[in-house]
C-alpha cells in the first residue's frame, strides 16, 4: 500500500485524485498543497464550467460520459453529514454550428459520439430554424446539438464539493506554495512547501494547473504545459433566446445563458496569444473586434449586447496538441502528471480522479484507460488531433 500521496493543486484535479484516493482506500494518508485556498485564481473557478461529449476522440468521448454522471449524481456522491452539495447543473446542451466545408466533420464526430452512447443530434438548416428561431441559419449547414447530458454547471461550488468532501475523508489541505522538491535518483522524496515544512511522499502528483510547468521543473522535466489567459465576457441583451444551449459558432466564438444574462468568449488568435498574461487584465479588443460582431451576426437580437462585466482565467495549455497529459514520467518512477486539459479540466476531473487513484493504488487503470494521454505521445512528438477544441 502507498502510504503518503502528497497532490499539489486543490482544484478540481488535485481534490478529484484526493476524494477518490480515500474513497478508495482509507488507509493512504493524501495531503494535498494548495497556494490559494480561496480559489480566486483558479481555473476551476474561472472558467465558463461547462460539459460535453462532442469530441472527436473515443477517449475524451468517454471521460465525458463519465463525467456527467458524476456530477448528475454529485449531492449523494459528496454528501458530507447529511448536506449535499449542489453544482446547478443546466443540461442545456451544446451546439457545434458548421457552414458547409465543416459539415462532413460534424457528421463524422457525430457518427463517433453515438456509437459510444453520446445523446446528440444532427440537425440541418431547416431544423435549427424550426428549433432555434432566433438563430441566423443563411450560412449555415448542420449543427451537432446535445439533446442531454451536456451543459454548465457551477465549477467554484464543483472543487469546493470535492474538497470539502476529501477532507470529510481524512485528506490533509495545507494552503502553502510549493517552493522545491527533493530527488533522489529515480524518486521524489519530499515537497517542500514555503511554509518552511517538508512533507515527505511515496507519490507527488502534479496537478498544479497553470502553474505545473514550474513543479515539473523542480524535478527536471520539461512540461510543454503554458498558462494562456481566456478572458469572459458577461452581458445582457433585450433578446429572449428561447431554450438557448451553449453555442460554438463556426468561428469559435462561443455563448451560453446565465441565469438572465449570458457569458461568451473565445480564443485569441494563434499569433496573439502569448503565455502568462496577467489575470486582472481582460482583452477588451477581442470582444471589440470579434465577439459581438460575431454574436450580432449569428444571433440578430445580439446588436444591442451590453457588457455587464468581465474577468480573466488560465487555460493550462498543451502546446502539443491541447489535450491533457496524465500518467508518470519515463524518468521518474513515483511522479504522476495530470496537466494541460487545455480547458476542460473540469468536465475531464472526475474521471481523472478515479483513473490517477487506480494507478496509485493498483498500478493500473482498472475503470476507464487513460494511457493514450500519457507521456509516450509527448515525447515521441506524437499529437493527439482532436477537432472539437473549443
Amino acid at each position: 500500500m502507498t502510504a503518503n500521496v502528497v497532490i499539489v493543486g486543490g482544484g478540481v484535479i488535485g481534490s478529484s485524485v484526493a476524494y477518490f484516493l480515500r474513497a478508495s482506500d482509507p488507509g493512504v494518508r493524501v495531503t494535498v498543497i494548495e497556494r490559494d485556498p480561496t480559489y480566486a485564481r483558479s481555473s476551476s473557478a474561472l472558467s465558463a464550467a461547462s460539459i460535453r461529449q462532442q469530441f472527436s476522440t473515443p477517449l475524451s468521448v468517454r471521460m465525458s460520459l463519465f463525467g456527467i454522471d458524476f456530477l448528475r449524481t454529485i449531492g449523494e456522491r459528496l454528501e458530507v453529514n447529511g448536506e449535499r452539495p449542489s453544482i446547478d447543473l443546466h443540461e442545456g446542451g451544446y451546439l457545434f454550428l458548421a457552414t458547409a466545408p465543416g459539415a462532413a466533420t460534424l457528421r463524422e464526430n457525430h457518427a463517433l459520439q453515438r456509437e459510444l452512447g453520446a445523446d446528440i443530434s444532427l440537425l440541418d438548416a431547416t431544423h435549427l430554424q424550426a428549433r432555434f428561431p432566433w438563430l441566423n441559419t443563411g450560412d449555415l449547414a448542420l449543427g451537432a446539438f446535445g439533446e442531454s447530458g451536456e451543459g454548465w454547471f457551477d465549477g467554484y461550488g464543483l472543487v469546493q464539493a470535492l474538497r470539502r468532501k476529501a477532507q470529510s475523508l481524512g485528506v490533509r489541505y495545507v494552503a502553502s506554495d510549493v517552493v522545491g522538491i527533493e530527488r533522489a535518483g529515480r524518486r521524489a522524496s519530499a515537497v517542500r512547501a514555503s511554509n518552511g515544512e517538508t512533507y515527505a511522499c511515496d507519490v507527488v502528483v502534479n496537478a498544479a494547473g497553470a502553474w505545473s510547468r514550474n513543479i515539473a521543473a523542480m524535478l527536471g522535466i520539461e512540461l510543454p504545459v503554458y498558462a494562456r489567459r481566456r478572458s469572459i465576457f458577461n452581458v445582457s441583451s433585450p433578446a429572449k433566446l428561447e431554450r438557448a444551449p451553449l453555442l460554438i459558432d463556426p468561428s469559435g466564438v462561443y455563448f451560453r445563458p446565465e441565469g438572465r444574462t449570458y457569458i461568451c468568449g473565445t480564443s485569441p488568435a494563434a499569433d496573439n496569444d502569448p503565455d502568462d498574461l496577467p489575470l486582472d487584465e481582460v482583452d477588451h479588443a477581442l470582444f471589440d473586434d470579434v465577439i459581438w460582431p460575431t454574436l450580432a451576426h449569428r444571433v440578430p437580437g445580439f446588436e444591442a449586447l451590453r457588457v455587464e462585466r468581465c474577468w480573466s482565467g488560465y487555460y493550462e495549455y498543451n502546446v502539443l496538441d491541447q489535450n491533457a497529459i496524465i500518467g508518470y514520467h519515463p524518468d521518474i518512477d513515483n511522479c504522476i502528471f495530470a496537466n494541460g486539459f487545455s480547458g476542460h479540466g473540469l468536465q475531464q476531473g472526475p474521471a481523472t480522479g478515479r483513473g490517477v487513484s487506480e494507478l496509485i493504488l493498483h498500478g493500473k487503470y482498472e475503470s476507464l484507460d487513460l494511457s493514450p494521454l500519457d507521456w509516450t505521445r509527448v515525447l515521441e512528438g506524437r499529437p493527439i488531433v482532436e477537432k472539437n477544441v473549443v
